[in-house]
């Protein structure tokens, strides 16, 4: 009876699964949290490039500030991921180039459902991006 059972095999199935499935679950739900990571992130720099061109309709920085996060406001209502009280709104003027403007964003994705997923390695909770554009056609 102990040979007969050392020599069966039907059980082979049932061990590799629990051997390799952790491992599958971890990497779909890798998968998962950074597709919803770059999703954001790419949400933030469509606010910002967005936003950048709302503003260059301002005369002055102050604004120039109030139209951009006029609009910030207003925008993350479209992206199901950003929260307008997570972004930390900065217009300022280029110091390399006086016809130019910056729009840059940080975003706080510390409320975003991925962190508590069980996943390999994440990337940092602020996301941080810009976009410069240019004022006066020159």
């Amino acid at each position: 009876m102990f040979r007969k059972m050392l020599s069966s095999n039907g059980g082979a199935a049932a061990v590799e699964f629990a051997l390799i499935a952790p491992l599958f679950l971890m990497l779909l739900l890798s998968f998962i949290a950074t597709g919803i990571y770059l999703s954001t992130a790419y949400s933030v720099q469509q606010i910002a490039a967005d936003a950048a061109r709302t503003a260059v309709a301002g005369l002055s920085a102050q604004e120039r500030t109030d139209l951009a996060t006029a609009f910030i406001n207003s925008a993350t209502i479209r992206y199901p991921f950003i929260r307008a009280e997570d972004l930390d709104v900065q217009v300022s003027d280029d110091p390399q180039d006086p016809h130019q403007f910056v729009v840059a964003l940080t975003y706080d994705a510390s409320s975003l459902p991925i962190w508590g997923l069980y996943t390999f390695a994440m990337p940092e909770s602020q996301i941080h991006r810009y976009a410069t554009i240019r004022m006066g056609g020159l």
